[in-house]
């Protein structure tokens, strides 16, 4: 059976990248390699960034596509592409990637979400930039260096203490 993605030029999309090893900090320690991939892409094939928040192992991210434009797939492709080509090859691959040619750096498939309404954005953006807190990293979500909170704060749609407090089960869309 084929995966059947959301196909709608124009659209606002929520996405969760993988690495193949989520044991590994990658994201991070390469997190130049990431940005400069993003950026290449993101000039020869526009998309604007709404938010975003790169973990060690994993990303979540909403991205708008132009108005003619759905190909987001292509977009990632590209962008794992391009990343994939400035790390040293140093991953275990399957004899499945191997054979494909394939480095083993990432997940081969990711989650997309279209957005819905102004709700669906306001939560999928929240459950971004809680992450690092959710996960550990830092007690409050502006602590994290990899996220487009800062970008949040400083144009004043959240308070520099916004994301601390996340003992309310269920609130971002997890129980």
């Amino acid at each position: 059976m084929r995966y059947r993605r959301a196909n709608t030029a124009g659209a606002t999309y929520f996405f969760t990248v993988n690495l193949a090893d989520r044991s590994n900090t990658l994201l991070i320690d390469a997190i130049d390699v990431l940005r400069e991939a993003m950026r290449a892409v993101q000039q020869r094939h526009p998309f604007h960034i709404d938010a975003i928040v790169v973990l060690p192992d994993h990303l979540h991210t909403i991205w708008t596509l132009p108005a003619d434009d759905a190909a987001f797939p292509m977009r990632w492709a590209l962008i794992k592409a391009a990343f994939s080509r400035k790390i040293p090859n140093t991953e275990r691959r399957s004899a499945s990637r191997h054979s494909k040619g394939e480095r083993g750096i990432w997940q081969r498939r990711y989650w997309e979400h279209q957005i819905r309404d102004d709700n669906d954005f306001a939560r999928h953006v929240d459950y971004i930039h809680i992450n690092p807190v959710k996960h550990g990293y830092v007690e409050w979500a502006a602590d994290w260096a990899h996220s487009s909170i800062h970008r949040y704060v400083a144009d004043g749609r959240l308070p520099a203490d916004w994301g601390g407090d996340i003992n309310h089960a269920g609130v971002f869309g997890e129980s």
